[in-house]
């Protein structure tokens, strides 16, 4: 497994250097970063896409970092820095991602992970599954919202780092991993934020991410 320090290592890296193109989808082991290069968090992206000004944008967890942190691709260290952080809601716990459209191939299809659309989380009892950079795909039952109406709790296996894991019914992308609770992890129920809560709060702000499409 690559090393923040090593992700980080293309930082100032000039444009007549070769760098490799690292493809990135939802369920990809993504690392952040403060300015300086100093390794802050390793989380998993939830999607990537366009928004309506046809950037290329991402999502992960929003305790993945703040504005202006770095990104780095776990898998394809010598890309180096492939985006930014351009936004983070500690509400929703989001964070929206800008990337370098150079050194980023989006795709739909990670591990045991394919993204086809967005929709509505299921509802109890029904089965969703998540793809995690730490833990890869894992699949459990759906209890339900019963505190906030953007938070699902689910049975879904999760660990450090598969923080903003995209939470699946089938091939539709219905929220991302958060947390977990209890003590213990893969014991106490996922907790997930629902994906038409966070596209309706970045519309709501404008900017980055605003009308945001997964990639077909």
């Amino acid at each position: 497994m690559a090393t923040i320090a090593a992700v980080m290592a293309g930082v100032g890296v000039g444009t007549a250097s070769a760098v490799p193109v690292a493809v990135l989808g939802g369920g990809s082991g993504i690392m952040t970063a403060d300015s300086a290069g100093t390794g802050k968090f390793e989380c998993t992206l939830t999607t990537i896409g366009y928004d309506a000004g046809g950037r290329l944008v991402g999502l992960t967890a929003g305790h993945c970092g703040v504005p202006g942190d770095l990104v780095g691709a776990e898998y394809s260290p010598d890309s180096g820095v492939v985006g930014r952080i351009v936004s983070s809601v500690p509400g929703l716990d989001y964070a929206v991602i800008q990337f370098d459209p150079s050194r980023v191939a989006p795709t739909n299809h990670v591990g045991n992970a394919t993204i086809t659309g967005l929709g509505s989380p299921a509802t109890f009892p029904g089965v969703m599954c998540k793809e995690g950079r730490t833990t890869g795909t894992t699949c459990g039952i759906t209890y339900g919202q019963f505190f906030q109406n953007s938070k699902t709790y689910t049975q879904i296996c999760v660990v450090q780092g598969d923080s903003g894991g995209p939470v699946l019914a089938g091939t539709t992308l219905v929220g991302m991993v958060n947390a977990y609770l209890g003590p213990f992890s893969c014991v106490g129920p996922e907790v997930g934020t629902d994906i038409g809560a966070i596209l309706d709060d970045i519309n709501r702000g404008g900017g980055v991410g605003t009308g945001f499409a997964p990639i077909p």
